[in-house]
């Protein structure tokens, strides 16, 4: 009976000691770069996170985008960041598995500076087009960029960023024709396909839906293999004529090297419940957004994977390192 009671007092106090131990973090803000500038479709999980630290564990989380060199500006900041837990960062797949190949001198390594955190959502792109443009389905959109070759512009987050890579698929797969025009991210690009500088973007749905409800864009296709379920009024590409081409990526919570585990822990489990909470479920669903739902170690094996994956892609795309 003494034994038990012994122990129970020990179990008592180290729980005690844990919940003491949990509380050392965080104990003031946290700083969260987005790899990308305002308006894009990295905006909404990200304010999602910030807003539900706030409210789950009561610290501020102070957002900053950081737009430029296709995400490497802000995955730089971040990689030469204090690994204490209170830097993080919000990127995407092509942060860490197409940038390496199409840009000299990078100075960090994605895979070795960046610790994986968790995935939050994962994307496929949609393509819109600037509503006045004379095409009402996908057909007649390549039908109309082989037409007159060049005449439409395709405005993408950057030189090789994902939208990039996704259109130049495209391109190879389909035979239509586009002319390239790269901004700092995909919220300057949608600004200027309602303006009509450019004709076409390829973009998550959530970047473009209001839009699309407004009657300033047409939203073509959604790159994957089932329609969206908060949009099943989209044809799939297969649907609309363009068999077999996807293009899905994904974002996620990356801390500098060398952040302690407990932390990183401690912050993939409250990711996991921010998942699961029906009110940021909602929010990612009318972004066209899905929980991607991971431990550190399986979202830096999937990251591995999407590296080597796409140094092919970028192969095929013809792009050389800038």
């Amino acid at each position: 009976m003494e034994k038990s009671m012994r122990a129970c007092a020990f179990f008592t106090v180290l729980g005690f000691a844990c919940a003491v131990h949990a509380q050392e973090y965080p104990v003031k803000p946290i700083r969260l770069i987005v790899a990308t500038a305002p308006g894009g479709l990295m905006d909404v999980p990200g304010r999602l996170f910030a807003d539900y630290v706030d409210r789950a564990l009561g610290q501020r989380v102070l957002v900053e985008n950081r737009g430029g060199a296709g995400g490497n500006l802000g995955a730089e900041a971040l990689a030469k960041a204090a690994a204490d837990g209170y830097t993080l960062g919000l990127i995407q797949l092509g942060n860490v598995a197409i940038n390496p190949f199409i840009f000299k001198d990078m100075s960090f390594d994605p895979l070795a500076d960046l610790m994986p955190v968790a995935p939050l959502t994962s994307s496929p792109i949609v393509i819109g087009i600037n509503s006045k443009l004379p095409a009402a389905n996908l057909a007649e959109f390549i039908a109309l960029t082989k037409k007159d070759p060049g005449r439409i512009n395709h405005g993408s987050a950057g030189p090789g960023t994902f939208p990039h890579l996704a259109s130049e698929l495209f391109s190879s797969m389909s035979g239509a024709k586009l002319t390239q025009v790269h901004y700092k991210g995909t919220g300057p690009a949608l600004a200027d396909l309602i303006g009509g500088q450019i004709q076409v973007v390829f973009a998550g749905l959530g970047v473009v839906r209001a839009q699309a409800a407004a009657g300033n864009v047409r939203i073509l296709a959604v790159a994957q293999k089932v329609r969206l379920k908060t949009a099943p009024e989209i044809p799939t590409a297969e649907e609309a004529g363009l068999a077999g081409y996807e293009a899905i990526t994904w974002f996620g919570i990356v801390a500098p090297r060398n952040t302690p585990e407990r932390i990183v822990a401690a912050l993939n489990r409250q990711i996991h419940a921010m998942q699961d909470d029906p009110a940021v479920l909602k929010r990612l669903a009318e972004g066209g957004l899905d929980p991607l739902k991971e431990s550190p170690g399986d979202f830096g094996a999937r990251i591995r994977r999407d590296y080597e994956r796409y140094r092919e892609v970028v192969k095929v795309a013809g792009l050389k390192p800038e």
